[in-house]
């Protein structure tokens, strides 16, 4: 049976209530509360689940905040994965922007608050961006939801944005050089190459800051992906322009396990922006430039098998949308 106990301050005054629930079987529950009536409701709820045999625990959940469990992600679980450096770049930014959300217990987070989140993100970016991020915190409540007594992920009910038709975005000529102009101008001695090599090897930014010297070969002309998205190496073949970068960034001189561009995943993401900016292509991502380059195999008469020993797409289906051939190249094989 419920206990309920009066907590007054040093003047006398009632300042809340106290409950205590003890059943033999189950750890002692207790919660405060400013109105008595809000502690009958709750006392009434944990006894009833006693009874039935539904109760769970949820004191961890009450008393550990969600910033806690994303740091605790960010510090703990990201690191086990690819692309968690990303991962980890993408909560510490959520907690930067949403602390009051972040600020609520595990036990008082709803579908609501998310629903509200999923609205606020819809006016500033795209909607895939927020069905990932959507994902990425409901990874971060199943992370810790058995072990907190969470019945739910609130997430879960949460409608994700429909995502419109996969991107396509080309460069459209005279872009590339554009491009590269302004990206020779920004402080960060690392875009260049990096944008040169994205359009040539059809790498994700994650392999880009990945790569090490010790898994390029300019010999033989290739280099080695051993930690890719899909968690299989492969090798890619290096082109005359991405062999010439790969030199001039001297790679007898470097050390076999440095990385090959020497940047931070943020450190590139914010000189990309500003470059594209500056040359009026605020559409256009850096993972655009993997898109490029996958179309332009296609251009050059590879079929889909040489595409995806390249690219490490293991989806098929997938990669069909790299296909975006322009009309005027088609229009030349029917010459």
């Amino acid at each position: 049976m419920a206990t309920f106990l009066e907590r007054r301050n040093r003047d006398g005054q009632l300042i809340g209530w106290q409950v205590q629930i003890r059943k033999k079987g189950y750890p002692p529950q207790v919660r405060t509360f400013d109105r008595k009536a809000d502690a009958q409701v709750w006392a009434t709820v944990i006894e009833s689940e006693m009874v039935r045999k539904v109760h769970v625990d949820r004191t961890k959940a009450e008393r550990t905040t969600f910033r806690e469990a994303v740091e605790t992600y960010i510090r703990d679980v990201a690191p086990t994965h690819k692309g968690g450096r990303d991962e980890g770049l993408r909560l510490t930014r959520f907690l930067r922007d949403e602390p009051k959300l972040a600020a609520h217990a595990l036990a008082t987070l709803t579908t609501r608050l998310f629903e509200d989140y999923r609205d606020r993100r819809l006016k500033t970016v795209v909607a895939g961006t927020v069905k990932r991020e959507l994902g990425l915190l409901h990874t971060v409540i199943e992370s810790v939801r058995k072990s907190h007594g969470m019945v739910e992920n609130p997430i879960s009910d949460v409608r994700r944005p429909t995502v419109r038709d996969a991107r396509d975005t080309r460069l459209q000529p005279g872009e590339e050089e554009k491009l590269l102009q302004h990206c020779r101008d920004a402080r960060n001695p690392w875009l260049v190459p990096a944008v040169i090599l994205a359009v040539e090897t059809a790498l994700r930014r994650s392999e880009l800051l990945a790569l090490r010297w010790d898994c390029v070969d300019l010999d033989r002309l290739h280099a080695h992906i051993p930690d890719s998205k899909t968690g299989k190496g492969r090798h890619i073949p290096l082109s005359p322009r991405a062999y010439e970068v790969l030199w001039e960034l001297g790679a007898e001189a470097r050390p076999p396990d440095g990385a090959v561009i020497g940047t931070t995943a943020e450190g590139l993401k914010q000189a990309f922006e500003r470059a594209r900016s500056r040359a009026g292509m605020g559409h256009f991502n850096f993972h655009d430039l993997r898109h490029e380059a996958t179309s332009r195999l296609f251009e050059r008469g590879w079929n889909i098998m040489e595409v995806a020993s390249v690219t490490g797409h293991q989806d098929l289906q997938m990669l069909k949308r790299y296909t975006n051939l322009r009309a005027s190249d088609l229009a030349k094989k029917m010459e």
